[in-house]
């Protein structure tokens, strides 16, 4: 497929309208963004574990507030299937003092033709474990 990406993303922008247009259910691309996403990274969950039934547990430990937690969440789970063919349950054990209000939750645009990306993940504050 990689030696025809040029030719069709070339075809794609300029005179594939039509093409575009039925792909998109109408949607006109106002300008295209040349994105490339070079990355090395060594991700590490904080424990990632197996059950009886081999399914997969991460659970991740946090003591403060991170904005792009959901993020950084559905990362991780992305990049456990990419390892195991296989997704987690993803737990966020939260130690803070502070309460807890990160989002635990990612939701992507759905249109008629796709459900949209849908991502969660359980949060437990372990000051409420008695």
């Amino acid at each position: 497929m990689q030696k025809y990406d040029v030719s069709l993303k070339l075809l794609l922008r300029t005179s594939g309208a039509g093409v575009l247009q039925a792909l998109t259910g109408g949607v006109a691309v106002e300008k295209w963004l040349d994105v490339e996403m070079p990355e090395v990274r060594n991700t590490r969950v904080d424990l990632l574990g197996e059950t009886a039934d081999r399914n997969l547990l991460h659970i991740e430990l946090q003591s403060t507030h991170d904005p792009a937690m959901a993020v950084r969440m559905a990362e991780y789970g992305l990049r456990v299937y990419r390892l195991f063919g296989r997704f987690p349950r993803q737990i966020l054990l939260y130690v803070g003092d502070a309460l807890l209000c990160m989002e635990t939750a990612l939701h992507g645009p759905s249109s008629q033709r796709c459900a949209g990306f849908a991502f969660s993940y359980e949060a437990v504050v372990i000051r409420n474990f008695r």
